[in-house]
């Protein structure tokens, strides 16, 4: 529990403060050897093993050895100016690794990641009930009230454009950034919740969602640190249902207290929720990312043994690329492979529908619960129970399916193609437009509530399937990229469900409930043909892809 926390931002702080005199890593201990093989002997060694006939040569970067003082380790291997020494994990199982933590230590830490996701989803759609309440103080109308919400999800979308890349930054790392923004997202609450004009209101929420960002898009770079390929779909499954159920979950949780304490209780609710989580995750989340920790253990080290030269991988590589080179990597590349490659822009266009789907579908509800069936406001959020419970009922079946069916042949076989990952999506894609139509052909007062309820679940859990299908199968494409590719996926599908929350209300007062939901039916259809197009096809429009060869 130690290591834990001496790798989280308290941790920190506190080695900070008292000079690094407490929680010391191993390198800073008294007695604390630094034993290394240079680059030329272990070309040596190579050599002499290739003379024998080994075909492996399996050599580590780092050994431990009996301890002795601290001078003789950097007197004993002094090397030359120009020649680096690679800092690597000292053995297989080092638990400074990630992948070497404790089983209970990565659930943890990944049930720690998807609520932080949980927290930053649900601030979006905690807003709804407090419309109304926004539109009388301010005497604006329900567009300008709606823009809080639409503007939330679109800046949540374009601040992982910066933030996912800045986390795989080796000297940034992951934590640093959750925890830096984290605060100014708790810290900006207060001001959301006592601002006095329409214009504050909404430039707040912008500056919310945006420094909300990072997890949404860096969350499946964190599992991947910690577990294996076999182990990560399940983080996965988890951390898309924190993203499916938590805007539904706004709703129940503003629903029945807005009303009687006004539309700024929703903001207070937001700030209660977030700080809480802000100081599990201050005092508990640990860093994740590799080169983060490699990097620091190489610094100690030069600082330890006196060897400027000791460096760790990412110092080494990225010392040979420009600024320019970094940036188009990070900021360019994943917007190229967007538009030049019909994998990758196919999922990004699908993801961005679906999401808009999700988002212009809750739009509707106004218009059928308390209008139709006379709910009150705290009644018309538990519709959205309906949900959690279509997601919840989904899961099981998810985990299921990879366990008895995926990870074996995963664990016999290796990696498959990636269109392997889309399976159950050729079945779930059906769900998403049957549920609508179920929506849109009961939700009428001769018809009771439970026939649209039903509906949102079964439409909720074909919606959960898709994108956990399409969160596996995005960074299985090009692993390179796998983390800007999430980022522009998510900037993609935010803005476009920014831009539905704002148009969604209008469609379905002129096309009617039955018809305007019936019309997202249609595009799930279309949908559909281009998932069924990408399992089939996807495997050569790759192979005929640049990036590919790359």
């Amino acid at each position: 529990m130690s290591d834990l926390f001496r790798e989280t931002a308290a941790g920190r702080i506190i080695r900070f403060i008292s000079r690094r005199k407490l929680l010391q890593y191993p390198e800073e201990l008294p007695g604390f050897q630094f034993q290394y093989l240079t680059p030329q002997s272990l070309e040596k060694i190579a050599l002499e093993k290739e003379k024998r006939s080994i075909d492996a040569v399996d050599i580590p970067d780092l050994e431990k050895s009996e301890p002795k003082s601290d001078s003789s380790a950097a007197t004993d291997h002094a090397t030359p100016k120009d020649e680096f020494v690679l800092v690597d994990w000292y053995s297989e199982d080092d638990q400074a690794n990630p992948q070497n933590w404790s089983t209970k230590k990565k659930v943890f830490v990944a049930f720690e990641i998807c609520l932080y996701t949980f927290t930053i989803y649900i601030g979006s759609a905690i807003y709804a009930p407090s419309m109304e309440g926004v539109m009388k103080e301010f005497g604006v109308s329900e567009i300008v009230a709606s823009l809080g919400l639409a503007l939330y999800v679109i800046s949540y979308g374009l601040g992982a454009l910066l933030w996912s890349p800045l986390s795989e930054i080796p000297i940034l790392g992951r934590t640093s950034i959750y925890i830096v923004t984290f605060f100014i997202f708790v810290i900006l609450l207060i001001p959301t919740a006592l601002v006095q004009n329409i214009g504050g209101l909404l430039f707040l929420r912008f500056l919310l969602g945006w420094f909300g960002s990072p997890c949404l898009a860096t969350g499946a770079a964190g599992f991947s640190d910690m577990f294996t390929f076999l182990k990560l779909p399940y983080c996965l499954a988890f951390w898309a249902a924190s993203g499916t159920m938590a805007p539904a979950m706004g709703p129940i949780v503003a629903g029945f207290s807005v009303p009687v304490k006004g539309w700024r209780w929703s903001m207070w609710e937001n700030l209660w929720l977030s700080a809480l989580v802000f100081i599990l995750l201050l005092f508990c989340l640990p860093e994740t990312s590799s080169d983060n920790i490699l990097l620091r253990r190489a610094a100690r080290l030069r600082k330890v043994t006196g060897n400027a030269n000791i460096r760790s991988q990412s110092e080494i590589t990225q010392q040979h690329m420009s600024a320019k080179e970094m940036a188009f990597e990070a900021l360019v590349k994943p917007w190229e492979m967007n538009i030049l490659d019909p994998a990758v822009l196919f999922t990004t266009l699908y993801a961005s529908i679906c999401y808009s789907i999700f988002y212009t579908f809750f739009e509707v509800f106004p218009l059928v619960f308390p209008a139709m069936y006379t709910f009150s406001s705290g009644e018309s959020g538990l519709a959205f129970l309906s949900v959690p419970i279509g997601v919840g009922l989904t899961i099981p079946v998810c985990l299921a399916h990879y366990a008895y069916y995926v990870e074996p042949g995963l664990a016999k076989n290796g990696a498959p193609e990636p269109e392997v990952w889309l399976k159950p999506g050729l079945i779930g894609n059906f769900l998403v437009p049957i549920g609508l139509f179920i929506f849109a052909w009961t939700a009428r007062p001769s018809v009771h509530w439970i026939g649209p309820v039903i509906g949102v679940a079964i439409c909720q859990s074909g919606s959960y399937i898709v994108l956990n299908v399409l969160f596996t199968y995005i960074p299985n494409i090009y692993p390179k990229y796998a983390a800007s590719l999430f980022a522009a996926n998510d900037a993609a599908r935010s803005t476009l469900a920014g831009a539905a929350i704002l148009f969604g209300r209008p469609l379905f007062i002129n096309l009617g409930v039955g018809g305007g939901v019936s019309f997202l039916a249609g595009l799930a259809l279309l949908c559909l043909v281009g998932f069924y197009a990408l399992y089939y096809f996807g495997e050569n429009l790759r192979k005929r892809s640049r990036f590919a060869i790359e």
